[in-house]
């Protein structure tokens, strides 16, 4: 068998794959370490599946995220000059290679160390607890029994808690909030069609609007929040750009709340379809946190990185790859590769050494890491405590999966509480 046997577009894309891709992810690990995908847009990219394969990716320095850094000066002045729309989708942090993402990360990082997050506890545990209330008081006022009680689990819990955090945050008035959910599934989409493609031009306007809009109130009326932080450093002239900041406020919205609803909802299904795991969280508590860190390793909410493109001709684990080549790493399959884990297709919130991909390697890490795995403890053992008989109010089969290959999430996750 070829190194580097290609593997079809469309096979990432059936209902099969959306809603259990690691059975395939398995067969691209036994058969190759890297596997090449023509798209059909005509662009070359390779994905990377196993463990430490993808481990070496994610810190090889021959693999840029700017794709300018992969061009000749030729090539770019022959490029087509990019919708001012989608600047904020090249000129975020995650798009740039030292000195650029250097720079960029540094003026944001202090608002995302271990100990600012932790002061954010008491506000984090409040909004859980008023989430849970509301699903509550509403289930009175339906008359459902109190043993009886449903809810959506994504609409009512796992997508408000993180998008109220992040935009405290930022600074964003809270009746906005829910423009973003919109505006982030269009942008973290892995359509390649005509019409998404206008599509996305179309919601990126919208948001880039909204945030030039917000940059003005705050010019005006600076807040406490981070939003108005970034302005100040804009003007005190410490290098952030305009065109820097609005990609940094929409990458830290999307990213903000993106992988935490992903974590929850994926999480929470996965303990209520492995109910000795279920139980035994319940009947220890202080396992939240090897829990959050094998749930987030189990079916984790970022399934592949970001593009990153070959900087020049090279090979790598057999595939000779050519300048400007796309290589993605399987983060989803990396999680699952024995190689990297014993057993790792089973559960096991007792889990030790768990050093799972789930927010990437390298310089890259997610800066929002400690957030998310904050909002993840204090959501479940919140949720567990409250809700003690909580259950699949559907089938796992009946549920449905959000397109696309960057982000594994539920578009609903019904269940039923006492």
């Amino acid at each position: 068998m070829s190194a580097t046997p290609d593997l079809p577009e469309a096979e990432l894309f059936t209902p099969e794959f959306r809603n259990d891709p690691y059975p395939r992810y398995a067969d691209m690990r036994l058969a190759a370490p890297i596997h090449k995908v023509e798209t059909s847009a005509g662009v070359t990219t390779w994905l990377v599946s196993r463990y430490e394969d993808v481990e070496d990716l994610l810190r090889d320095p021959r693999f840029v995220k700017d794709y300018r850094n992969a061009l000749t000066a030729e090539e770019l002045a022959n490029m087509e000059p990019q919708p001012e729309e989608l600047k904020p989708l090249t000129e975020m942090m995650l798009s740039k290679d030292p000195p650029d993402h250097t720079r960029l990360r540094r003026l944001v990082s202090k608002a995302f160390t271990p100990r600012f997050i932790e002061e954010l506890r008491p506000r984090i545990q409040q909004i859980a607890n008023e989430l849970l209330d509301e699903v509550e008081q509403r289930s009175r006022a339906e008359g459902e029994p109190s043993g009886q009680r449903r809810m959506d689990l994504i609409e009512d819990y796992a997508f408000p808690l993180p998008i109220t955090v992040i935009s405290e945050m930022l600074g964003v008035p809270k009746e906005d909030r829910q423009k973003f959910r919109q505006w982030s599934n269009t942008a973290v989409s892995s359509d390649m069609s005509v019409e998404y493609a206008e599509t996305l031009r179309s919601e990126m306007r919208a948001f880039t609007e909204y945030l030039r809009n917000l940059f003005e109130e705050k010019r005006a009326g600076p807040g406490d929040d981070l939003t108005s932080s970034l302005i100040r450093t804009e003007e005190e002239g410490d290098r952030l750009g305009e065109e820097e900041l609005l990609a940094m406020v929409f990458l830290l919205l999307v990213a903000g709340h993106e992988t935490t609803v992903n974590l929850i909802g994926n999480g929470a299904l996965a303990l209520l379809t492995h109910p000795e795991q279920l139980q035994k969280l319940r009947d220890d508590p202080s396992l939240i946190k090897s829990a959050v860190e094998e749930l987030l390793r189990f079916d984790g909410p970022v399934q592949m990185s970001t593009d990153r493109f070959a900087a020049e001709d090279l090979e790598f684990r057999g595939a000779n790859i050519q300048r400007g080549d796309i290589v993605l790493a399987v983060l989803g399959s990396a999680d699952r590769d024995e190689g990297g884990f014993a057993a790792a297709d089973t559960l096991d919130i007792e889990r030790e050494h768990n050093r799972h991909f789930a927010f990437g390697k390298g310089i890259h890490h997610c800066l929002g890491a400690p957030l998310a795995r904050l909002e993840g403890e204090i959501a479940f053992s919140t949720l567990l405590s409250r809700a003690p008989h909580l259950k699949l109010d559907a089938t796992p089969e009946e549920l449905d999966w959000r397109p696309g290959l960057l982000i594994r999430g539920l578009q609903r996750l019904p269940v039923a509480f006492g």
